[in-house]
């Protein structure tokens, strides 16, 4: 079984899963960086795939994607840092990034070093669901890779459904129309959104990313999903010290506890 699959049935609630650039803060700090997430008691890992023009991040990851590619990351030489991950780490890890450097990878061959290396869930913010179930399902299928869709604040209540029908993973919904990037709470009007997509309730589990970045708001979050995801709190954290493997514990430790 997928392992995303598996640790949504294995556990319904509070699902930790954190987001960071590959390659960032250093071009091979992205396995130790796992690791430590893991023995931290994470839940599930999305390692950023760096690009030139995030659109949809915040200042701290774009600057993380900035600096991650100066130190020579791209997707060849991921797959070579992630060859022998599934050694030691059992967790689900997604890919999250842009789907231009994928297609100049090529979108097959993607798919099957996804498989070789152990990735079990890609998450492309820029493809379109009507473009990737059209052209690229098929590659996803043959390496039992899930799909992520994201729903937003603007979704319509019927796309929402639609998403729900094909989805074989979890629903990223993004908790504001924003970029990413941490804020001290979550407003009102998120909750009422939080409430509205709750009631429907879906098949798919719901994740709740964007804007979480403290204990605080990773609780609150996590009253209307399954979990939560922590970005750019964790990708900032990760750019102001030197100790970052040391931190890791600390920060996680915080959310938890």
């Amino acid at each position: 079984m997928n392992r995303i699959n598996q640790l949504f049935q294995q556990k319904k609630e509070n699902i930790l899963s954190i987001y960071f650039t590959a390659g960032h803060p250093e071009l091979n700090s992205t396995c130790d960086i796992l690791q430590g997430l893991e023995k931290s008691g994470v839940d599930m890992v999305e390692i950023g795939m760096p690009f030139s023009d995030p659109l949809a991040d915040g200042p701290v990851i774009q600057d993380s994607s900035s600096k991650a590619l100066k130190n020579g990351m791209s997707l060849k030489v991921l797959f070579e840092q992630l060859a022998s991950i599934r050694q030691n780490i059992q967790i689900p890890l997604l890919l999250m990034g842009y789907i231009n450097p994928i297609l100049q990878f090529g979108i097959e061959n993607f798919c099957k070093k996804c498989k070789e290396t152990g990735i079990d869930g890609v998450i492309l913010p820029d493809l379109p669901m009507d473009e990737f179930q059209n052209h690229y399902q098929k590659y996803f299928d043959e390496n039992d890779l899930r799909f992520i869709f994201l729903i937003t604040p603007q979704t319509s209540a019927e796309r929402v459904r639609m998403i729900d029908s094909v989805s074989k993973g979890f629903i990223y919904m993004v908790s504001s129309s924003s970029t990413t990037g941490a804020k001290g709470n979550i407003a009102d009007k998120q909750v009422e959104y939080f409430n509205k997509i709750k009631a429907m309730k879906l098949n798919s589990p719901l994740v709740i990313g964007f804007g979480i970045s403290n204990r605080e708001t990773f609780t609150r979050a996590c009253r209307y999903a399954s979990g939560a995801i922590i970005g750019s709190a964790f990708v900032k954290m990760l750019a102001e010290t030197d100790q970052w493997i040391e931190e890791i514990k600390s920060f996680i430790n915080n959310i938890k506890n």
